[in-house]
């Protein structure tokens, strides 16, 4: 009985290690670390599916772009939505983005472009990441990446009006989005501190000369 159960704990790691190392690594180039009040989501990019958006979501990135950005349409059941620096749903980074439509479907934790209602070329800075699955939105809008934790802290974002399409008032923000990349860079260190310069030999430095004798001071008129 023991030897039977040794040989299955064995096959069960054998089975758990082919596992592992059929799994990739996350790429840290291609992996965004959004950080919420609640706690970080990891997103991994898919480049494979959409190059073009995540070389502007990552260029973005890179400057800062979404840092405080609101999550300014929320609708419960559906989908968060933020990147507009205005915060009205009606601004962007003052570029568009062709359409890369895919067949990958549009599920929970599943980061899409948004872009305007009259053409599918308008994505711009603005993305969402769904609450649920959005069968809706398959073939429609431009998926470019998934969310791979931190799922529990996007369903905490505040939700907006349903009889207002989702607007938010005094929305949740991003903290900060980066790249795993830039994260996991050591900062620089600190310049060393100039050493100070040794103090004068006593016996050489010259004698300090005296002060000057203060000049009378006037009486106050009365």
């Amino acid at each position: 009985m023991k030897k039977m159960l040794l040989c299955l704990a064995m096959a069960l790691c054998l089975v758990t290690n082919i596992a592992m190392a059929d799994t990739p690594a996350a790429d840290p180039e291609n992996t965004l670390y959004l950080d919420l009040k609640d706690g970080r989501v990891v997103i991994q990019l898919r480049p494979d599916l959409a190059p073009n958006h995540v070389a502007r979501i990552k260029e973005l990135t890179k400057m800062g772009f979404y840092d405080g950005s609101k999550f300014h349409r929320v609708i419960a059941g559906f989908m968060a939505q933020t990147g507009d620096p205005t915060g009205t749903g009606r601004g962007g980074s003052g570029t568009n983005i062709k359409a890369e439509f895919s067949g990958e479907p549009f599920e929970r934790g599943t980061v899409g472009m948004a872009r305007g209602p009259n053409s599918n070329d308008s994505a711009d800075s603005q993305f969402f990441i769904c609450f649920a699955q959005a069968s809706s939105l398959n073939g429609q809008y431009t998926v470019f990446g998934k969310v791979t934790s931190g799922m529990e802290f996007v369903d905490k974002i505040k939700k907006g009006d349903p009889n207002d399409n989702g607007s938010v008032t005094e929305p949740d923000t991003v903290v900060k989005m980066q790249l795993a990349a830039d994260a996991d860079k050591p900062k620089a260190p600190d310049a060393a501190a100039p050493a100070p310069a040794p103090a004068p030999d006593a016996a050489k430095a010259p004698a300090p000369a005296p002060a000057p004798a203060p000049e009378a001071t006037p009486p106050a008129k009365p």
